[in-house]
């Protein structure tokens, strides 16, 4: 199969921003990446564009690539719209690199968007409910409570992921006890120390571990600080053949190793050989001809604390039980052995659902080009970002693996 590679990125700050609509963020987001390749819009021969909440928010159905990409330059483009719940961005990546890798398109455009600040509360709710299976998410999460033995989590105006994540918090805890609240914290303690380094990061102020266990409680263990916020945002990633790198001159180009999505088996709780991320990264790891072992640093998706957990230890890159301890130790921050989410995590930028996964990427393209400033990897020369959505059952409707390697020459 064809090489493929990551061109160039962009990506707006996520957060607040009531002025901006979808399709301001992703111009700016798209005027960033092309800025960063040195390429024109008419270099760009399809896009797949990841959003997954404009249609409950606003009513956008159907066509919200090629609304919010009007006058981007692009008219005449074919548009993919991409919806994956949370692993959209990923998804839309990954589905640039298949079409790459095939032949189909020279230079393929990966975009996300999205726009949740200032709907209603209960349209908010109502699209995150959108990530389960409506007709049954009550069953479904009274069952993973039940299996997890953890209780149900005190009314509250919350995304039912956070009830999930709670959820998972007690099974983890149940088969891991030296996963404590105060271990979790050092997760959150870690990342605010990367996005402090991070001048896009949402949340950069540090907090120490009793600063954490002390915030609002969301859905015990998880306080305030642990749990991503949602976002206004965009990002954007153009993926190239090998041609197209040497036609272009491209010489900071990244090659990608893997790009693997997978969906949820209906496992049982426990059934670790069957999770979700464990298979999506195994196929991955064999793609890539590489193991756990040569990964220099991983964007994870930790929507909350306890997501980065439970990823890490999926992923194979520590140990059953010691995804919180290795925060804990230093292992998992800058200087670590493995530094993770180095961006901050979604806890620390923000959680623009389609632009999410596509983020990931952008900060490992920039880590592996040793263009992360403060916030460097010393000799990054693989990068792994995982991105997952939805949930049903007992686990992740999707995930997404992929795996980067540094530009030749980087590192002999």
């Amino acid at each position: 199969m064809s090489e493929a590679y990551v061109l160039a990125v962009g990506r707006t700050p996520y957060g607040r921003f009531p002025e901006l609509g979808v399709g301001a963020l992703a111009a700016e987001a798209l005027t960033l990446c092309l800025a960063d390749g040195g390429v024109r819009p008419s270099a760009i021969d399809g896009v797949f564009f990841a959003n997954a909440t404009q249609g409950a928010l606003e009513g956008q159905h159907l066509i919200r690539g090629q609304v919010a990409l009007r006058g981007s330059g692009l008219d005449g483009v074919p548009v993919f719209n991409v919806e994956n719940a949370c692993a959209s961005g990923a998804t839309a990546v990954h589905l640039a690199v298949t079409a790459v890798r095939a032949g189909e398109m020279d230079v393929a455009l990966a975009l996300g968007a999205e726009k949740m600040y200032g709907a209603d509360a209960e349209r908010t709710r109502e699209a995150f409910h959108g990530g389960l299976d409506v007709a049954r998410w009550e069953a479904e999460l009274k069952a993973l409570r039940e299996a997890a033995g953890a209780a149900a989590a005190p009314p509250g105006l919350r995304s039912v992921f956070m009830d999930v994540y709670a959820a998972l918090a007690a099974d983890h805890r149940r088969r891991h006890p030296e996963c404590t609240p105060a271990r979790l914290a050092a997760v959150t303690v870690k990342n605010r120390r990367h996005a402090a380094l991070n001048p896009r990061a949402t949340h950069r102020d540090p907090l120490t571990v009793e600063q954490v266990l002390a915030a609002r409680e969301i859905a015990a263990p998880l306080t305030l600080p642990m749990c991503a916020p949602i976002g206004d945002g965009a990002a954007a990633a153009l993926v190239c053949s090998a041609s197209a790198v040497r036609r272009l001159g491209a010489r900071r180009a990244v090659r990608i190793r893997a790009s693997v999505v997978a969906s949820g088996t209906g496992r049982e709780l426990g059934d670790e050989a069957r999770q979700i991320t464990r298979r999506a990264s195994d196929s991955a790891y064999e793609r890539a001809g590489l193991g756990p072992g040569d990964v220099s640093l991983a964007e994870v998706h930790d929507a909350t604390a306890v997501g980065e957990v439970l990823q890490l230890e999926a992923l194979r890159l520590v140990g059953p039980g010691e995804g919180a301890l290795a925060a804990e130790r230093g292992e998992t921050a800058l200087g670590g052995r493995l530094p993770v989410n180095t961006s901050g995590g979604l806890e620390c930028n923000g959680h623009p659902v389609g632009a999410t996964g596509i983020g990931q990427v952008g900060e490992l393209v920039a880590q592996l080009r040793g263009e992360a400033g403060a916030r460097q990897v010393p000799d990054a020369r693989i990068g792994l970002a995982e991105n997952g959505g939805g949930f049903l059952g007992f686990e992740e409707a999707a995930a997404a693996v992929l795996v980067l390697e540094a530009p030749r020459g980087r590192h002999r």
